[in-house]
Formats: structure tokens, sequence, C-alpha cells
């Protein structure tokens, strides 16, 4: 059996929208005070990525019999916790990157967040 490629790149394409959307979900109104954190975690969680950790989660469940929908909580619980530890390594006693996925790294998206 070979492998389309094509048809698994659309197929992973489905799932991390899926995942997106419930990242997005999950994550509280950027207008939630104090608004500067929130603004933060939505620019570390839906700044790009693979989002191959919870769709492993789901996929997974789904070969043990549950639902995708069941463990979608854990799957983004496990995303963003990946978020957190690349967040965390972007500080300056850390890795301090200066680009996180060509993107400026959420501890210097803003100056508010550094202030903070």
């Amino acid at each position: 059996m070979e492998l389309d490629v094509k048809a698994f790149k659309k197929e992973m394409s489905n799932r991390k929208e899926y995942v997106d959307s419930c990242l997005q979900k999950y994550l509280h109104n950027v207008e939630i005070q104090p608004a500067v954190i929130h603004e933060a975690m939505y620019y570390a969680v839906l700044n790009g990525g693979k989002r191959l950790r919870p769709i492993l989660v789901f996929e997974g469940a789904i070969l043990a019999g549950a639902r995708r929908e069941t463990v979608m909580p854990l799957a983004c619980a496990v995303e963003m916790i990946h978020c957190y530890s690349l967040v965390h390594d972007d500080l300056p006693a850390m890795d301090d990157d200066d680009f996180r996925r060509g993107k400026l790294p959420a501890i210097r998206f803003s100056v508010k967040l550094t202030l903070f």
C-alpha cells in the first residue's frame, strides 16, 4: 500500500483546523481583565504550529474506542502546556529566541506584558 501524501496532508490540515477551533473555544475572551494577559495567551497559543500533540491525543483516544470530542479538553490542555513551554523557553534567562515560528516570541510581542 502506498501513502497518498496529498490526502495525508489534507487530513492533517483538517485535524489542525479542528484543534485550532477548539483552542479558540477554550481560551477566555480577550476582553476579560487583565486583557494584556489574555492577548498574550492568544498570541502564544494561536501563533501557528502543526498541532501534532493534540492530534496524537485524540487519534490515540479514537483507537482506544473514545470519541474525539470527549478528549478534546485534554488534547487542548496538552497543546497549551506545550505553548507555555515555548514561551518559557523564549525568556531572556533561557534560550532568549528572537523569533518563534517566524514571529516575535510572546514575551516580546507586547511591551505592556513585559511591564505587567
